[in-house]
């Protein structure tokens, strides 16, 4: 087989596909440009993971890790791109002008998509919420699973997996209930019959409470009237616990649980 032929008859059919940036690419150009780029999105999706599962794993934790492995991702990929479109002779320029152009036309189309990735960088930079943070947004509670570049994955208690906007945790109230890993209050309505002795029910809700192993001794529970008067008194028991401990409706139901059961003991009526 004649090898010179062959590779002479394959220049021959390697035609001029199109113009870009003022160079023309022929089909095997294109092809290399192509798995260049490839290259470059697999190189900085690898370097992410390395850096979150190994070189940063005993310094960061798992929040951080996955923050600056972001930011190096997207570092790669833009700086990869620009070297391997300017190594391939494309006028950086010209193409510049055509996605001004390209983004006038889709720019209405992308606007969320857009607002969601700086979100997201937003979220990256500043952390907000960081992996494994109990947050609460637009009444989807749950714990952040991920925190990805237009969205953040967050797990409910029935163990749903919910994608939230990124832009929801810049626009939007959210509720971190470990933002500073300190104790958080938990607070339970209570209603009973106007003639029951005060000093009875402050004594039963702060036994109910402290009889709970998951209920911080310090600060102490406290029971409070919240109204007086007419044929119902109201009352709040608030007491403390671990941001990171039980989640709190389950915790909310327990104390529910022991409340009824103190006032049953003692024959009080709830209103």
């Amino acid at each position: 087989m004649d090898w010179q032929l062959l590779l002479e008859r394959l220049r021959q059919l390697d035609v001029t596909l199109f113009t870009l940036g003022g160079v023309p690419l022929s089909a095997s150009s294109a092809l290399k440009l192509l798995l260049l780029l490839a290259l470059v999105w697999w190189l900085a999706g690898w370097l992410r993971r390395w850096m979150v599962n190994h070189a940063l794993a005993q310094h960061l934790d798992i929040g951080t890790r996955q923050a600056v492995g972001s930011i190096v991702r997207y570092t790669v990929i833009v700086a990869g791109y620009a070297l391997v479109l300017q190594n391939a002779g494309l006028n950086l320029s010209a193409l510049g002008v055509l996605a001004g152009a390209v983004g006038v036309g889709v720019g209405f189309g992308l606007q969320n998509v857009v607002s969601n990735f700086i979100s997201g960088l937003i979220i990256t930079l500043e952390r907000p919420i960081k992996v494994g943070d109990r947050v609460e947004v637009g009444g989807i509670e749950g714990v952040v699973q991920e925190i990805g570049a237009r969205r953040t994955t967050v797990i409910t208690n029935d163990r749903m997996a919910i994608l939230v906007p990124n832009q929801r945790f810049i626009l939007d109230n959210v509720v971190n209930q470990v933002y500073e890993e300190t104790p958080i209050r938990l607070r339970i309505a209570v209603q009973v019959q106007s003639s029951t002795d005060h000093e009875l029910m402050r004594r039963l809700l702060c036994e109910a409470a402290s009889e709970h192993p998951q209920v911080l001794p310090e600060p102490a529970p406290e029971a409070l009237i919240t109204a007086l008067g007419g044929p119902a008194t109201a009352y709040e028991l608030a007491v403390w616990h671990e941001a990171r401990g039980p989640r709190r409706q389950q915790l909310a139901s327990e104390l529910a649980y022991r409340v009824g059961a103190k006032l049953r003991a003692n024959e009080i009526k709830g209103a």
